[in-house]
């Protein structure tokens, strides 16, 4: 396939990371994008796993895939929490804003956080 977009949830980061080989191909095959909350939460994971200097180099490679976004896209995203949270599922504040570029971009969210499996627009990833 190759070179497919998609939009990082911090949990995909995060497997990546961490080794997880079925995040392989989107991230060295395809290219994404994530927001500077999504790349806040990933620094913060790597500063208490394994410090400073790893957080800094992880920061600085994600640095360049950031998403921009707006005060419209925030109050859109802040909606659609609102709808996800009425049928039970638990989104943060920085997933939904990634997922609401998701589906503006009309690009896949990849993500493997169990909230999100089986909805539009989502590559679910264990």
């Amino acid at each position: 396939m190759g070179l497919m977009p998609y939009v990082y949830d911090t949990y995909a980061v995060l497997e990546y990371l961490s080794g997880n080989r079925r995040y392989a191909r989107y991230f060295e095959e395809d290219y994404g994008f994530l927001t500077v909350l999504n790349l806040m939460e990933v620094y913060y994971a790597v500063l208490t796993r394994f410090g400073e200097e790893a957080a800094e180099e992880v920061y600085s490679a994600a640095a360049t895939f950031l998403l921009e976004f707006g005060e419209e896209d925030v109050k859109e995203a802040m909606k659609l929490r609102f709808k996800l949270r009425r049928r039970g599922l638990n989104v943060s504040y920085a997933d939904a804003l990634g997922y609401h570029l998701s589906l503006k971009l009309k690009v896949k969210f990849l993500t493997g956080d169990i909230v999100f499996k089986g909805l539009e627009n989502v590559e679910f990833v264990r």
